[in-house]
């Protein structure tokens, strides 16, 4: 069986790759190798040399009629991520690079029996809260003006209390951000697509996925590797609001293993499934964390500042994709171990996030109260 993996290059869709070879699979990689991400053109070199590379672009017919030749599968996680303005990318290489995956499968009559895409859990926006007096919520993006005041918490849309997050199921999307919302696009066009043409397709709700190969270079995003290579070049790591956002951080063996399950089990077609750690964490207790694995006597930065369009909460609910026989097998402090002693291997470690971080404040993401 040959299996298809966009974005195999990266760091979710290279662990997959790996993993798909351990089990026999034929693997094919279509990846357009551009920054940050990537150093431009460059194959990283934990590719596997029997993995087949093709270089090209989601957005390019030609090039998917190429990679799709053969294929019995495909996972689809080429993306892009940032939080820079160019709203129209994010629609453009998200939606419809994946609309594009759909039309050259039925154009041409391709016998595809499964396709996996990559969603998000930032297609919760806030997710789902509990208020005392008006039961479950899902309140929308905190005003601004909320926020300048200090006031972090989501309050309840009918009665303004603040409320308390609970874990968030597959039931409902509430997308806030750009990259939120071509996620929940994409997703929608893969089930609905999938069922119209008898293509057996599922979406994987990614929360946040931690581990080796994460790119130092895309700064924007990632604890754990912000974290880390801010403690190893001797600065404190920046919590935003008041570091008491609780986040899910789940293991990229733990995400292959449960993109890999989704692909091969039946029970999955035209589902949406959460694939997260199942706990949550403040982001000061993982700066602490982190810093103490490096043995780092250095307090986080908390100055008050908050990025526009975060969440204040989102821990994912995992039962559904339990109920297929996965779970997590990999810790936190296993998460971060790995992660750390990778990171001390490479030669490009460096603190990034300064640099993103004065083009961030530049363009309103990153603000003072």
């Amino acid at each position: 069986m040959r299996v298809l993996v966009t974005g195999g290059a990266g760091f979710i869709g290279s662990h997959t790759v790996d993993l798909l070879l351990q089990k026999g699979y034929e693997v094919r990689i279509l990846d357009n190798l551009t920054p940050p991400v990537h150093i431009e053109g460059q194959v990283p070199a934990y590719v596997p040399r029997e993995a087949e590379f093709i270089l090209g672009d989601v957005r390019d017919r030609a090039a998917w009629e190429r990679a799709l030749q053969g294929v019995d599968a495909v996972f689809h996680f080429a993306a892009y991520q940032d939080y820079l303005t160019d709203f129209s990318k994010f629609f453009h290489v998200n939606t419809v690079g994946t609309a594009m995956l759909y039309e050259v499968i039925v154009a041409n009559k391709l016998p595809i029996q499964k396709i996996v895409v990559a969603s998000s859990q930032a297609a919760y926006g806030e997710g789902k809260y509990q208020c005392e007096t008006d039961g479950i919520q899902y309140p929308p993006l905190r005003p601004v003006e909320q926020l300048m005041q200090r006031d972090w918490e989501p309050h309840c849309p009918v009665c303004n209390k603040t409320m308390k997050p609970v874990v968030t199921d597959e039931a409902r999307l509430n997308p806030h951000n750009q990259y939120a919302m071509s996620k929940y696009t994409q997703e929608m066009l893969a089930l609905n697509f999938g069922r119209r043409y008898n293509i057996p397709s599922a979406a994987v709700r990614f929360s946040i996925t931690q581990g080796p190969r994460q790119s130092f270079r895309n700064a924007y995003s990632g604890a754990l590797r912000i974290f880390t290579t801010r403690l190893i070049s001797h600065h404190a790591p920046v919590c935003y609001e008041d570091g008491q956002q609780l986040r899910d951080y789940v293991s990229v063996h733990d995400v292959a293993r449960a993109n890999v399950l989704v692909m091969e089990d039946a029970r999955a077609n035209y589902e949406s499934f959460n694939i997260g750690g199942g706990r949550a964490i403040t982001v000061e207790q993982y700066a602490r964390l982190i810093a103490s694995k490096l043995n780092k006597s250095i307090e986080p930065s908390i100055p008050g500042e908050f990025r526009f369009g975060d969440t204040r909460h989102i821990v994912s609910d995992i039962s559904k994709l339990c109920a297929l026989g996965w779970s997590v097998q990999v810790s936190i402090d296993e998460i971060v171990e790995e992660y750390i002693a990778w990171a001390g291997e490479q030669p490009d470690v460096r603190d990034y996030y300064a640099e993103a971080e004065v083009a961030m404040k530049k363009m309103g993401t990153i603000r003072e109260t």
